[in-house]
């Protein structure tokens, strides 16, 4: 049996070292044959060199190089791509997720006599500032109350997968990755194994890259966004029209109207909002569907280090 170990770099050089010493261990004491594949992510840093050095001492690693940053989800769509082995293990390489998990993950998957395709990493307790935690609360709560896929809590990215499964996730086709709900909605037999993930004091996921996020997660995966825009719409309408109905028979019984300059402006912006609001995410829908239709790759790859061939253009 062989083992694929599949990890993206991005900013990752003062990593590379120790986790590849680490997992290459790690895969020894399973006795597997295995190949390691890092995914150079348009990383600024000197983690393509460090790589490239690597892969040049041990024929089992392969480097494949992406032209420019296309975001880590996309990375590790590239880097499965090219996994080959009976098992795919997927994980950061910033030590964040602990190499030597290889060798829980495989004796969970062992103990269960194949019957999971899939063992994922899941935070016992999340790591990291409490507006962290906070805010990844909220995100898997909402994403799960909107979406029509659900996703557990705190998921890793680290999970061992066979190679069944890894070819279906391959066939989604999708321009606006969101791999936490992908890799449910894939299917399969699934078993969550709780690991303990540290925190190295910073992340690339600024705010807005979260907020992103969320957006492209919600929208990829529900229509659920157009219903709430829909009922919205026709609970406005029923309210105003009931409200019209009570000004025609004060009007009529009472020869009376309410009069009022600041309620009028304060309909008209509120409803003013609610369009642009409504507006807006009809035209995020819409330009998703643009994206999809060009079908373009989700990454270009610049060059592949491997065994056997300095570097091959893609």
């Amino acid at each position: 049996m062989k083992i694929s170990v599949v990890t993206t770099m991005y900013r990752s050089s003062a990593y590379l070292p120790e986790f590849y010493a680490r997992i290459k261990e790690n895969v020894a004491k399973l006795g597997l044959s295995y190949e390691i594949i890092m995914v150079n992510d348009g990383s600024p840093d000197n983690s393509l060199d460090v790589a490239v050095g690597i892969q040049q001492q041990d024929p089992c690693v392969k480097v494949i190089d992406l032209s420019k940053n296309f975001g880590h989800h996309k990375a590790i769509l590239s880097g499965l791509s090219y996994a080959r082995g009976d098992l795919i293990f997927l994980l950061d390489c910033d030590l964040e997720e602990e190499p030597e998990n290889l060798e829980l993950f495989y004796n969970e998957w062992l103990q269960g006599n194949g019957e999971f395709d899939v063992i994922f990493g899941v935070q016992r307790e999340r790591e990291g500032t409490f507006y962290r935690r906070i805010a990844g609360d909220l995100f898997y709560k909402f994403f799960n109350l909107i979406s029509d896929e659900k996703i557990p809590k705190n998921p890793c990215t680290i999970r061992l997968m066979t190679k069944r499964y890894v070819s279906s996730l391959l066939e989604f086709k999708d321009q606006n990755v969101f791999l936490a709900a992908m890799f449910e909605k894939v299917g399969y037999r699934q078993k969550p194994f709780a690991i303990k993930k540290t925190y190295k004091g910073s992340s690339s996921y600024n705010l807005i890259r979260k907020l992103t996020l969320m957006m492209d997660g919600v929208t990829s995966f529900s229509s659920r966004p157009l219903l709430l825009i829909m009922a919205s719409g026709s609970l406005i309408a029923f309210l105003s029209l009931v409200y019209a109905l009570f000004l025609v028979f004060r009007k009529v019984f009472f020869q009376s109207v309410i009069s009022g300059w600041t309620s009028v402006m304060v309909s008209i912006w509120l409803m003013s909002g609610l369009i642009i609001f409504s507006v807006g995410v009809v035209g995020v829908y819409v330009s998703k569907i643009f994206n999809e239709t060009k079908d373009r790759p989700i990454s270009v790859v610049r060059k592949v280090y491997e065994q056997g061939s300095e570097t091959r253009n893609s």
